[in-house]
């Protein structure tokens, strides 16, 4: 594996890992305002992304490289209200798919085919992602300050149940 592309990936693999954190710092969240179909639907999410992160550490091992865990930074642990989460997760996943974009393009500076073609799973995962967190904060927008509709869409929430992660 490229230096210069495994150097990325153990920086990206820090990244999936924080977002695991800062997921599930948000379920903790969501618990302590018995919000309950938020805080599973956090945790899930943060197991996902925990998935994510083992998926670089596979690769970086398959392609003979050096996989480098570094310090995780502490995640925040309040917002004002769960709509600020919930934009703060979208705008985590806009950062994370610029990242992945990132190393993208650097796969394609060193013609690194089978990066690319890792990548590609990750790309689509992110759109799905900015869709999803985006959808929440629109319908949490929606409601305002309605108690009903906070319960309502707490409901719909819960209704997530987790995915087997893919074999790698």
């Amino acid at each position: 594996m490229n230096k210069e592309i495994e150097a990325a990936f153990n920086d990206h693999l820090n990244a999936e890992l924080y977002s695991s954190y800062l997921y599930l710092s948000m379920s903790n969240y969501f618990a302590a305002e018995s919000l309950d179909g938020m805080t599973s639907w956090m945790r899930i999410q943060a197991d996902e992304e925990h998935v994510h992160g083992m998926k670089f550490i596979d690769f970086i091992n398959e392609r003979n490289g050096r996989v480098v865990l570094q310090q995780i930074d502490t995640p925040k642990i309040e917002w004002s209200k769960p709509l600020d989460a919930f934009e703060e997760a979208y705008e985590h996943e806009c950062l994370i798919s610029s990242k992945i974009n990132t190393l993208v393009d650097l796969a394609a500076k060193h013609s690194d085919h089978a990066v690319i073609a890792f990548l590609q799973w990750f790309i689509n995962e992110q759109v799905e992602e900015e869709a999803t967190a985006m959808a929440i904060v629109d319908k949490l927008k929606m409601i305002g300050d309605n108690p009903m509709g906070l319960f309502m869409i707490d409901q719909q929430l819960s209704e997530r149940t987790a995915e087997a992660p893919e074999a790698t």
